[in-house]
């Protein structure tokens, strides 16, 4: 950064557009900081840290996309969200308005074309490591609930039938769990079933063997898969995870086995899960994610009902439970988010190495 007195200004737009300034009491820039797709906990745990930090910041409950670019201009900073479309047209646009920082609130950047933004000269943030156990204790809480057929056994109370009659779940302890994805939120998950007393196999190719947690045993996703009377995947999506789980290896589950999915959606090839699930392999999916959730998750759908027949037809199976991507939603995971996001920004404004920046 270059030197400049407290209360000096230096352009930061391409054409000279526009002008950040230096805080006259700390003598730091003071950024102009977009965040899209906001809602009410954005404003209390983010926009109030930012501004805390003395940066101007805006929310908008809309989502980005190429109609809705623009509402950047003046801004040198966008913070986004898993559903915001950072593909090369939106990000073309958003380097025209002169932003420079994208700082992603979230562990996935599958929706943001890294290619098209080094190219652009934008840096781009996530946050790798907020809060790994809000996850997977909320993919235990989906595997618990599944398993024990809570939602059923509360709406049948509700009604005043207090049967046992189709409520019969099994035992964790000396089941065997696989965990699809050994990264920080796999290797919670991990620990929380060893506590059941589980026997758990793991399938991460990408995981060097030096980090593996002792106690596991790893093979290839098609042995391992078989043997399995939990599986839960924590995978990132990319080109080679995408509808990893398909119709082949479905059809080798073990009758009764249950599928928890709080990574991405379309890991999953749901055509081919709802008609396995119909068949009975595996017994039942909970997931917190779904492939085609973005124009419905993080939206109140219910004066207008979604248009998606897919979802539909899993939803009205009776072994599948679904919550809205809420499985980061603790307070402990958006202060590390806020906090996360808050680093990369200082960070780069020093021309310094973070956690979260992936390129400059």
């Amino acid at each position: 950064m270059l030197a400049m007195k407290p209360g000096h200004s230096i352009d930061t737009r391409m054409g000279g557009q526009h002008t950040a300034f230096i805080h006259p009491a700390r003598g730091d820039l003071i950024m102009r900081i977009l965040i899209y797709s906001a809602r009410p906990h954005d404003d209390h745990f983010l926009t109030a840290r930012f501004r805390q930090s003395g940066h101007e910041v805006t929310s908008r409950a809309e989502s980005l996309c190429p109609d809705t670019a623009d509402m950047a201009s003046g801004a040198e900073v966008v913070c986004s969200f898993v559903n915001d479309q950072l593909d090369a047209t939106v990000l073309g646009k958003l380097r025209q308005l002169g932003v420079r920082l994208i700082l992603q609130r979230a562990a996935g950047i599958d929706n943001i074309d890294l290619a098209t933004a080094h190219q652009l000269g934008f840096t781009v943030a996530h946050a790798p490591a907020y809060s790994p156990w809000a996850v997977a204790e909320h993919a235990t809480a989906l595997l618990l609930a599944l398993n024990r057929h809570i939602p059923t056994a509360w709406q049948q109370v509700q009604r005043g039938n207090y049967l046992l009659d189709g409520l019969l779940g099994f035992d964790l302890h000396d089941k065997t769990a696989l965990i699809v994805g050994l990264g920080r939120i796999g290797h919670c998950f991990a620990r929380i079933m060893q506590g059941f007393g589980c026997h758990v196999l793991a399938y991460d190719p990408m995981l060097p063997v030096d980090q593996r947690l002792p106690g596991i045993e790893f093979g290839e996703l098609a042995d391992l898969w078989p043997r399995a009377d939990v599986v839960s995947l924590h995978a990132p999506l990319l080109p080679a995870t995408r509808h990893m789980v398909d119709a082949r290896l479905l059809a080798t589950s073990r009758p009764g086995m249950l599928l928890i999915n709080t990574g991405r959606g379309a890991l999953v090839d749901t055509r081919a899960l709802i008609d396995s699930l119909s068949a009975g392999r595996p017994g039942g999916y909970a997931a917190d994610v779904y492939e085609n959730e973005k124009p419905l998750f993080f939206h109140d759908c219910s004066d207008h009902p979604h248009q998606d027949p897919l979802l539909d037809e899993l939803l009205r199976l009776p072994n599948v439970l679904m919550t809205p991507h809420q499985a980061f939603f603790t307070r402990e995971a958006l202060e590390g988010i806020a906090s996360a996001m808050e680093q990369a920004l200082t960070a780069w404004q020093a021309g310094k190495p973070a956690p979260g920046i992936l390129h400059a």
